[in-house]
């Protein structure tokens, strides 16, 4: 089988540990479940992250070189 994850096309995907959450949330003055989300069954996300974990996606971006956006894990 296919890992998807690991395909050209598909951005970086990591799980935020809190310290580094706690700091997001509060630069953007949002809540964890103001994140937009993300089905715990996305074959990109890793296989560590757990429903209520927050992924941070890298992707490249034209304007800005690269796009952080992070994405609350849903069941």
């Amino acid at each position: 089988m296919v890992d998807v994850s690991q395909h050209e096309l598909v951005p970086e995907h990591t799980v935020v540990d809190e310290e580094t959450l706690d700091g997001v949330l509060e630069e953007y003055d949002i809540g964890r479940t103001d994140l937009p989300k993300i089905k715990r069954v996305d074959p990109a996300i890793p296989d560590d992250a757990e429903v209520g974990d927050v992924v941070k996606i890298v992707r490249d971006s034209r304007t800005t070189d690269r796009a952080v956006t992070y994405r609350l894990v849903v069941e």
